[in-house]
């Protein structure tokens, strides 16, 4: 075993080792027009990471006015946007309710559909899933390069539209009709009004997960090695499947939505436009009318549950290879993993209107649907449970990518178990749209999956450069991060059960000018719990500080980063790190074939502890039988 696999672990293939026999390719080729996977998912990678810290930073924006709403926004928080939109947008240099509405809407969509996303499935879904299943390219390569730059007109479209006369959309992230049919009305050529280019970024944003759902699904079913067997697969690439599989189902409902809404805004239809609409400014709205606002909200939810697993996924994803490769152990409950992840991936389709328990569905709907929102927690408590009983007994690394992977699962744990109490209408009707809800979504988006992605980061960066990244600086990204997520959601929920809706710009300042007296309950309530806005948002800008020893890990290691020794740095078992690192144009420098499983760590029956799933067994044990045969061949052609 260990002389085959020193033919494959040594580090001094080179990129271009295996380039050699392909044309010679111009820079716009190679690096921003390529049609390689690897160069596909960095760029996505670094296009998503750039969104967020724009995300980010609209968030930072938002905990100012929150905190001090009496206060002038400061100068290092304003510097992005010229003076003529800040005499626009802010009122005496404070933030207004139009410009939070502004903020909240787009924080929002840039941080689900422009970043968490293209980070978790467009970047590592790219870079890592041909090469686990030992294929030279996704399958349709041309595809996945205008995947990408759909993508980024999209993303540009939607954020260059904070430059319009109108701004950028003030609807919210959800975008709900009617009042998404109006905003921006006054704009004469509604092609320009923010909200109908939010609108325009979204299909365009649709229409790219689209063309990558279906190059992820082929490519796994079609571009698999010999002998990698279904149950051969790591759980990466099973979650990889999934989520293509959940967008390319769920995403056409809402790409139909959005140009029908588009249709209500430049065309004058009414498919989500009810009659009878009175506004304050005209009155009696000149409508065709007929239209269902709920239809609209239907759509939105039936992907937007999915959507939730689409930003889950990878990130479990990532934990998932982490975990066995730091703990010396098989992946406990494998196969239970994967059916979990099958039936997460079907009852995903069957929760969404545990969004919207505040339009009066009825009983018997509305028992359906907490039911199975119910059944969903099931599959999501097998996976982080086999996580978790995966570190039990092992001989754990704490390398800088495990202690991501570790903070993940009781952080994802928090955000589920405060997602239950949300699964009853009856509970929805004193929470919803509280600060409750805020605490609990963004305690699985951020503590949670952003701890996976970055967990990933950490782990196949020495792959993707042929350098580690700095332990040190590591910690220093890590700990404070850990902390200060913990500052900022969970005084959320304490809010949230006290009331505090997540849309008040001023953080419930007008209601502490009621007098405190016995009548006044709510405003009580406010003065009790005003004060945790100062610690959620002292501790958003410390992880915004937090996050300083990242970027400069990032571009620091790429020069001064301690190389890798060998091609497998972590002594892992899957086929990614059986390429040169970093992988050249076609990856592998053998011809791929699988004998066994994805998690072989710490056998009886081997010297090293790891067997990885490239190395031929010796014909004289009891494992030749494993070899490919013509049968797993044949599977893999169906």
């Amino acid at each position: 075993m260990s002389a085959q696999a020193a033919s494959h672990s040594g580090n001094d293939h080179s990129h271009d080792d295996h380039g050699d026999h392909h044309h010679s390719q111009n820079f716009l080729q190679k690096y921003v027009f390529s049609t390689d996977h690897k160069t596909i998912g960095i760029q996505y990678g670094i296009t998503a990471l750039l969104f967020l810290a724009f995300g980010f930073y609209l968030m930072m924006v938002m905990r100012w006015s929150i905190a001090y709403p009496h206060e002038s926004l400061p100068q290092w928080m304003s510097w992005l946007f010229n003076d003529s939109w800040k005499a626009r947008w802010l009122q005496d240099g404070k933030v207004t309710g139009e410009t939070y509405n502004m903020f909240g809407a787009m924080h929002g969509t840039i941080m689900v559909f422009l970043g968490i996303v293209p980070l978790g499935f467009g970047a590592f879904g790219n870079y890592v899933t041909p090469l686990q299943i030992g294929a030279v390219d996704m399958a349709f390569p041309k595809l996945n390069m205008m995947s990408y730059w759909i993508y980024l007109v999209g993303g540009l479209v939607m954020c260059g539209s904070f430059f319009l006369e109108s701004g950028a959309a003030k609807s919210g992230w959800t975008n709900y009709s009617p009042l998404a049919g109006f905003a921006d009305g006054q704009i004469v050529n509604q092609w320009l009004a923010g909200q109908t280019q939010w609108l325009v970024g979204l299909v365009l944003l649709i229409t790219s997960s689209l063309l990558g759902s279906v190059n992820f699904i082929t490519t796994i079913i079609n571009l698999r090695a010999r002998g990698m067997t279904w149950m051969r697969l790591p759980f990466f690439v099973w979650a990889m499947l999934v989520t293509g599989f959940l967008l390319l189902l769920a995403f056409p409902p809402l790409e139909a939505a959005g140009i029908m809404q588009l249709m209500d805004r430049v065309g004058h239809s009414s498919f989500f436009m009810p009659s009878g609409l009175f506004t304050k400014s005209e009155g009696l709205a000149d409508l065709s009318g007929g239209g269902s606002p709920l239809l609209f909200q239907h759509l939105f939810w039936f992907l937007g549950h999915p959507e939730v697993y689409v930003l889950l996924l990878p990130s479990i994803a990532c934990v998932a290879e982490i975990i066995p490769a730091n703990t010396r152990k098989p992946l406990w409950g494998y196969k239970s993993m994967v059916y979990s992840v099958l039936l997460l991936g079907f009852l995903s389709f069957i929760v969404w209107a545990h969004h919207m328990y505040m339009t009066g569905m009825g009983a018997a709907v509305s028992t359906f649907f907490q039911t199975t929102t119910v059944l969903i927690s099931v599959p999501s408590v097998i996976i982080i449970t086999a996580l978790l009983i995966s570190l039990w007994g092992g001989s754990i690394r704490f390398t800088p990518p495990m202690m991501w992977a570790c903070a993940f699962i009781p952080m994802f744990g928090i955000g589920g178990l405060t997602g239950l109490p949300l699964a009853f209408n009856l509970v929805g009707l004193h929470l919803h749209d509280t600060y409750y809800v805020i605490g609990h979504f963004h305690y699985v988006v951020a503590p949670g999956i952003l701890f996976g992605l970055f967990a990933g980061v950490y782990h196949w960066y020495p792959k993707m450069t042929g350098r580690h990244m700095n332990t040190a600086l590591s910690h220093l990204h890590f700990w404070p991060s850990l902390v200060c997520m913990n500052l900022i959601f969970f005084p959320m929920l304490v809010q949230g059960m006290a009331g505090f809706h997540r849309r008040w710009y001023n953080g419930g300042d007008a209601y502490l000018a009621k007098a405190s007296d016995s009548v006044n309950v709510f405003g009580n309530a406010v003065r009790e719990h005003i004060d945790l806005n100062i610690v959620m948002s002292m501790g958003a800008w410390a992880l915004a500080i937090a996050q300083i020893p990242f970027i400069i890990n990032v571009f620091l290691s790429l020069k001064a980063g301690r190389k890798v020794t060998s091609d497998n740095p972590w002594d892992a078992t899957t086929l990614e790190w059986a390429t040169p690192t970093p992988p050249g144009h076609g990856n592998f420098i053998f011809d791929v074939a699988v004998y066994r499983g994805p998690y072989e760590y710490s056998r009886p029956d081997c010297k090293e502890d790891y067997y990885p799933q490239w190395i031929a067994p010796k014909k004289t044990t009891d494992e030749a039988s494993g070899e490919p045969s013509i049968a797993s061949t044949k599977e893999n052609t169906h």
